[in-house]
């Protein structure tokens, strides 16, 4: 499923942690809220709890999402699922999600695929195995992009699982090998940021047979940059404009 990715006839809208410009990221609700809107893919981010739980969690301490001060990895499941990961709009509370909760939402979503990004950690090779392990058991790998800023992450999940990869530019990314065995050949993808993006960068990873994808292009001019530039997989915080875009396109055709 996830090889519909490499068609550039179309575009891909993946909602980054969920709807995050609306809902409280990584939480079920902003899933949720995602899914509604007609996102094709989500974005999350995995780490260990202290009893080695898949949490949904971006950051490794839970100060900026939560209610709560430490390390992810100094809380049980039970301490996490105790605090706060924000209110929504309608005033709703809502906690950090494991992964079986999430894979538990998705299953009357079979077209919906996903981007399962490893944050940097000491035991980051324990959490893509435990990862895919999970995805594995819920038969969702073939639906599957694993991410890492850490090379050796996506070296290992490439090496050991042959897996379709995402990676980054190799400056932004940790334990970063050059060459033509490095890490560049080890990536199936690449994400790139609003920021970063141009055609010379795009064109490089095109040569090197790296798919080029970007975050976050969340107005309709950023929407329309990254298209114009050629590139299929746009990984929003806020999809409606990107939405949008398509529906008009998909309108211009009808008519």
């Amino acid at each position: 499923m996830i090889e519909q990715l490499k068609n550039t006839d179309t575009f891909f809208i993946a909602g980054h942690r969920g709807f995050m410009a609306k809902y409280p990221e990584n939480t079920l609700i902003a899933f949720q809220k995602a899914l509604d809107a007609g996102v094709d893919m989500l974005e999350f981010d995995l780490r260990f709890s202290k009893d080695s739980v898949l949490m949904v969690i971006h950051d490794d301490t839970v100060d900026r999402t939560t209610n709560g001060t430490g390390k992810v990895s100094d809380f049980t499941l039970t301490e996490l699922k105790s605090l706060s990961a924000g209110v929504d709009v309608d005033g709703q509370f809502h906690t950090i999600p494991t992964l079986e909760e999430f894979c538990e939402l998705l299953k009357t979503y079979p077209d919906v695929l996903f981007n399962v990004e490893i944050k940097p950690s000491p035991d980051a090779k324990r959490v893509a195995a435990a990862a895919i392990q999970t995805l594995k058991d819920y038969d969702y790998l073939p639906r599957c992009v694993f991410t890492s800023f850490d090379a050796e992450i996506v070296a290992y999940i490439h090496d050991v699982y042959d897996l379709r990869t995402q990676g980054f530019p190799g400056e932004l990314m940790f334990n970063f090998v050059p060459g033509p065995n490095g890490t560049y050949s080890k990536m199936w993808a690449a994400g790139i940021s609003m920021k970063l993006l141009t055609p010379d960068l795009i064109e490089k990873f095109m040569e090197l047979g790296i798919l080029s994808w970007c975050y976050c292009p969340d107005t309709e001019e950023q929407v329309t940059q990254a298209l114009g530039l050629g590139i299929n997989v746009l990984t929003c915080n806020n999809p409606i404009p990107a939405l949008e875009e398509r529906k008009k396109l998909k309108d211009e055709i009808k008519s």
